[in-house]
């Protein structure tokens, strides 16, 4: 029913409408299911324990023995003796929380689960489970250490402290001796005195008496009193009354706060309030429901008001122009289609796994494995692109160790090459063998790229590479690897693993939100995608061409990624986001100032040659590498670094630690197997696509799908011949301290260092222009050093930046030398 409330200067209009949302009810309904099942599960628990440990002080001795003897497998030994009343589920709990870890004060844990289920159940708490949770956990160390103590000194039981009290006081003893009982009981004194916040009792003072009902009464009702009664006591009787608080303010009574006398113990203030002459508020039944629009308070802090009216300005911009559009540059971009793609007849491919080459590999698989002593008591077989995969359960008691030991006498056997064992498939009791197919079914690029699974994805940056051991399409988001490392021997299908990568980003993305940053130092590999500079390319301001290949200009081009990633941060910072989705989300949503903010792409940086790179420029390379895939990912720059040759002088500590995902083709050695993937396997492969894809802790084994140079060649032509940007992103021109010395011409000599000289003298004399050797020599930092080299460039002393060779000193005399330093 609508009420209305009245009082002598303001009308209060009301509404009480009943929530009739069925899915709000439905969800809660469920939540409350869950609720009771987790609080049984709790209450059950305790009641395990408290029966388990009941148990054990009765007949712990006798179940002592055979729990230890037994095995960790309750279920295998269900056969085992026992006395405990909780069976050896209970005698296992039973040992391990009083003989191995605390003793006896374990027991505290039944209280703790008990009242954790009351109030996960019922919402009730008699106790404050929080409060007991950090009681609970120091009294049981704390009380496994006093009776370790006891049971140390005293010979008592070991079970009275448990191991973790009787160890700890051992360790204690033979440091402190008989203090350590000293240090314990400190240590609880110490928690007492934080967790209980004991104090000194302060002498009791005078306090003003309390004003009287009469005097509390003839109050006057004021707006906006500082110590008013809360408006749910006004509305008691009725909780679902809500009053806006600027309308309620208006005619709040003032009640200073109540003082009580240091003589008295005990106020009533419900009967103290009662005898106050509190004006009562008429109900009216009539009320009709009136929306209010909300306004600027004039009294709001500065900041309220800013952020209010920007979010008003924004939804007016979103009203009047609709949503920013950053496709809008280029409204008639087509995405390339499926007809561009080469399209193979699989089906008229005789390269299927034939029920014979199954049934071989089977008889075979067990003939060796019982010839080994392990028994085989069921066997399944999955046909993949280019491997099946053998599952196998062993029978009880064979240890996987002694199978996966076995890789190459069953490579042997099956007379086969890439004969892979994983010693327990994920999520599974089975044991993995990957067995090669004689006859391989090639994954044509056009089958994966038009599935269902990956059209239909919403990743950020979406990657599909080829099928799975089970045929299945592999889709993954290159946002949350959120960098990938390739490796793999020549000719092993690392170049179309690449051109695979960049295909189905390019057939998922606009050139609106994604950009890539080509590193080719074999300048032949990815000039195929020359034809997208003005739609997907981004470069240095003055580069001549958006691929790179110039090995000079790689530095300059790493380091100009480490600005745009700073730039991006400030941006990020400035407008309150901690990503680059929130950021985009934002702009898109105008509620960025345009002049301060724009539209961020994401960027790919893909390097096809690590390799080549670290030999010619080393640390100027790794270190800007190691920098971005640390800080990169919420930016959105993302790198795909491609190797060769997996040594660990390539692939250093620095740059490995920060690539989480790993891709690895066949390799030539285990060595370069574990370098690449922390695990052997990928120089067992078999080539020509075959991979690994390492993520966390879960290892993938992929058919790389194949695309063409032609097909690559019309994807990157029809995009081409599109309508296009005015030129390529552009990216910041990086600092001319953070070039690594190639570009220093313009340097004022007149500010030289004041060791300038003398690291002239040292160059000359040793005829050898390295940073590292001024380091050294004069005893001096790395910075300091690269700017005396560049300082020596621009005096004509030493030649230009050469990568990791040393520069070439242009003066051969100390004499010339000596001419060219009075000269400046």
């Amino acid at each position: 029913m609508a009420k209305k409330i009245t009082s002598p200067s303001n009308t209060l209009q009301l509404n009480f409408e009943k929530d009739s949302n069925k899915e709000s009810v439905k969800r809660s309904e469920l939540s409350g299911r869950i609720r009771l099942i987790v609080a049984s599960f709790l209450f059950l628990t305790s009641i395990l324990l408290a029966v388990a440990f009941a148990s054990s002080f009765f007949m712990g001795v006798a179940d002592q023995s055979e729990v230890e003897r037994s095995t960790l497998d309750v279920i295998e030994g269900s056969d085992i003796p026992v006395k405990n009343l909780a069976g050896l589920l209970g005698a296992k709990i039973a040992h391990f929380f009083l003989f191995r870890t605390f003793g006896w004060s374990s027991v505290l844990l039944i209280p703790l689960f008990l009242l954790s289920a009351l109030k996960v159940g019922f919402r009730k708490e008699i106790y404050s489970v929080d409060r007991l949770s950090w009681q609970v956990l120091f009294y049981v160390i704390w009380g496994s250490l006093v009776a370790g103590f006891l049971s140390y000194q005293l010979d008592l039981p070991h079970s009275l402290g448990g191991g973790v009290g009787f160890f700890l006081n051992e360790k204690l003893h033979q440091l402190i001796g008989y203090m350590s009982i000293f240090v314990i009981l400190f240590a609880g004194l110490v928690f007492m005195i934080l967790f209980y916040q004991l104090n000194p009792k302060p002498k009791a003072s005078a306090v003003p008496d309390a004003p009287s009902a009469d005097e509390a009464a003839q109050m006057p009702l004021v707006p906006n009193g500082e110590d008013a009664l809360f408006e749910e006591d006004l509305f008691d009787e009725d909780p679902s009354i809500h009053v806006d608080n600027d309308d309620l303010e208006k005619f709040r009574p003032i009640v200073p706060p109540l003082k009580v006398n240091s003589d008295v113990e005990e106020l009533d203030l419900d009967e103290e309030l009662a005898t106050q002459d509190v004006p009562e508020v008429p109900v009216e039944e009539d009320l009709t429901f009136t929306y209010k629009v909300a306004e600027v308070d004039p009294n709001a802090p500065v900041e309220e008001v800013e952020e209010l009216t920007t979010e008003t300005k924004a939804n007016d911009l979103v009203a009047q122009f609709g949503l920013y559009d950053p496709t809008a540059d280029l409204p008639k971009y087509q995405y390339p289609t499926l007809d561009l793609l080469k399209e193979y007849d699989v089906k008229n491919q005789t390269t299927q796994v034939t029920m014979d080459e199954l049934k071989e590999n089977k008889e075979k698989i067990v003939e060796t494995l019982q010839y080994y002593g392990i028994g085989i008591s069921k066997i399944e077989a999955t046909i993949g692109p280019t491997v099946t995969l053998y599952e196998i359960v062993p029978k009880a008691g064979v240890r996987v160790s002694k199978i996966t030991s076995l890789e190459d006498d069953l490579s042997l056997s099956l007379a086969a090459m890439g004969v892979r064992i994983i010693g327990q498939m994920p999520g599974k009791n089975t044991i993995g063998i990957e067995v090669a197919n004689k006859n391989r079914e090639m994954v044509p690029v056009r089958a994966v790229i038009g599935s269902e699974k990956f059209q239909k994805s919403n990743f950020d940056l979406p990657v599909t590479l080829g099928k799975t051991i089970s045929n299945e399409i592999f889709v993954a988001d290159l946002a949350k690897m959120p960098h990938l490392l390739m490796a793999g021997a020549t000719g092993q299908g690392k170049s179309v693993g690449l051109n695979m990568l960049l295909t189905s980003l390019i057939y998922k993305k606009h050139p609106a939100t994604l950009k890539f940053v080509l590193v080719d130092p074999k300048k032949v590999e990815l000039s195929l995608f020359n034809k997208l500079e003005r739609h997907f390319l981004a470069c240095l301001p003055d580069s001549e061409e958006a691929i790179i290949t110039d090995t000079k200009k790689v530095v300059s081009t790493l380091n100009s990624l480490c600005k745009e990633m700073d730039l991006r941060y400030d941006k990020l910072k400035d407008a309150g986001c901690r990503n680059i989705k929130e950021y985009n989300q934002k702009f898109i949503n105008r509620r960025l100032n345009p002049n301060d903010h724009d539209f961020m792409p994401y960027i790919v940086l893909v390097i096809d040659e690590l390799a080549d790179l670290m030999l010619t420029a080393g640390k100027e390379v790794e270190h800007p590498i190691a920098r971005l895939a640390q800080l990169a990912r919420a930016i959105g720059i993302h790198l795909v670094v491609a190797t060769q040759r997996p040594s660990v002088n390539v692939i250093t500590g620095t740059i490995k630690a920060n690539f989480p995902a790993r891709l690895s083709f066949k390799v030539m050695s285990k060595i370069d197997s574990r370098t690449i993937l922390d695990a052997g396997g990928a120089d067992q492969l078999v080539g020509q696509g075959d991979m690994l894809l390492s993520m966390g802790s879960e290892v993938i084994r992929l058919q790389c799908a194949f695309v063409d140079t032609p097909e690559v060649e019309e994807i990157c032509e029809f995009i081409g011949n599109q309508q296009g940007y005015a030129s390529a992103y552009l990216l910041p021109e990086p600092d001319s301290e953070e070039t690594g010395g190639q570009e220093r011409g313009d340097m004022d000599l007149s500010n030289r260092d004041s060791f300038f000289d003398e690291a002239a003298r040292l160059v000359v004399m040793h005829q050898q222009g390295s940073t590292s050797l001024i380091q050294r020599k004069l005893k001096l930092g790395y910075n300091r050093a690269g700017r005396l080299i560049d300082q020596l460039e621009a005096a004509g002393i030493v030649g230009s930046f050469g990568g990791s060779k040393a520069r070439d000193v242009l003066v051969k005399s100390e004499t010339e030398l000596e001419e060219i330093l009075r000269n400046l």
